[in-house]
């Protein structure tokens, strides 16, 4: 049954989806593999029927009969797909009767002007916003990057949380709101930088053909963890290199790992003095390849010690979603391949 009012709608979709969260123990796998809540991979995990289509005036749709089944259009980015899935996987949590859904959905994220009164998709929106980015995963990858609540006053900051947790810039912003980290004006102040201009401050010098593409700022931090991106998406590496002991970063990894160098820079660390470590800036572009390892040593060239330091990571930049099967199917047949 619905909820009556809009704060009781609002605390049953996010309770909903913190039962799912616990049915398919999605924190645990969180925290042991890194990266975001996988939306498909719970559609799977659930045998939610899924389509994807290139959909006319529509994010997706939830249909109950004669089956349940969910459309998710493709003509969207993937951060959006992701919200849109999640959206209708809470419609079927839930047992919603079916329901057609626009661009509405994305302008409720806001928080501005009065609650919705359909309290069925106030329902699907809170479990989506709690689904996908519930509080303990923005604190899960603030504690890993060492990023304190004072950090998410800074847009890269939240853009790069953005990446990590699979939402948009701007969700990224409002869910902060949600979770009282951060206060709406200073939202409203985040919003005024767009993530372009973002990325051509993290790419500095880099030109790429245009910035439709993320850009990841991937540090030591990062090591053992999961990208989930696009193809468009650049890698900017700031490692700490101890050059001034004769330890040096093997690009020539990172280039058998699939990927073309296109920027290879060096930065003085302050206050260390001549022979301390300085920072090796690296900018990279999935070349070969958009699934699979990235691996990354410090060590002396002559020396055969193992290495003072490792960057190992997983990466799938194939979305986003196409027609035909989802990211999460094909991984999946992979896997038992």
């Amino acid at each position: 049954m619905v909820a009556s009012d809009y704060t009781g709608a609002v605390r049953a979709g996010t309770m909903a989806a913190s039962r799912l969260h616990q049915r398919l123990d999605l924190r645990q796998l969180v925290e042991t593999r890194g990266g975001n809540v996988d939306v498909f991979g719970a559609i799977q995990a659930v045998d939610l029927p899924l389509l994807l289509r290139p959909l006319q005036g529509l994010l997706g749709a939830y249909l109950s009969d004669p089956a349940p089944g969910v459309l998710i259009t493709t003509r969207r980015p993937m951060s959006i797909q992701r919200f849109t899935a999640a959206h209708e996987l809470g419609h079927f949590e839930m047992k919603h009767q079916p329901s057609l859904d626009d661009e509405s959905i994305l302008r409720r994220m806001t928080l501005t002007g009065a609650p919705a009164e359909d309290f069925q998709e106030v329902e699907a929106d809170a479990f989506a916003v709690g689904f996908m980015m519930p509080r303990w995963l923005i604190q899960w990858h603030a504690a890993r990057q060492s990023w304190t609540v004072e950090d998410f006053r800074r847009a890269n900051r939240v853009y790069q949380l953005a990446l990590r947790i699979g939402a948009s810039y701007e969700a990224t912003c409002w869910t902060l709101v949600r979770h009282r980290l951060i206060q709406a004006g200073l939202a409203r102040e985040l919003l005024q930088t767009q993530p372009r201009e973002l990325k051509v401050g993290l790419l500095e010098t880099y030109k790429p053909q245009d910035y439709r593409g993320d850009v990841w700022l991937l540090t030591e931090r990062d090591a053992g963890t999961r990208i989930d991106g696009s193809r468009n998406d650049l890698f900017v590496l700031r490692l700490e290199e101890h050059s001034g002991g004769g330890y040096l970063w093997d690009i020539d990894q990172l280039k058998a790992s699939g990927f073309a160098i296109v920027r290879d820079e060096l930065e003085a660390i302050d206050g260390d003095g001549v022979g301390g470590p300085v920072v090796r800036r690296v900018t990279a572009a999935p070349e070969e390849t958009h699934r699979g390892s990235l691996q990354i040593e410090e060590r002396r060239p002559w020396d055969p010690e193992p290495p003072l330091s490792r960057l190992n990571l997983d990466f799938d930049l194939t979305g986003p979603e196409e027609e035909g099967l989802s990211r999460a199917e094909r991984r999946r047949l992979l896997e038992a391949a």
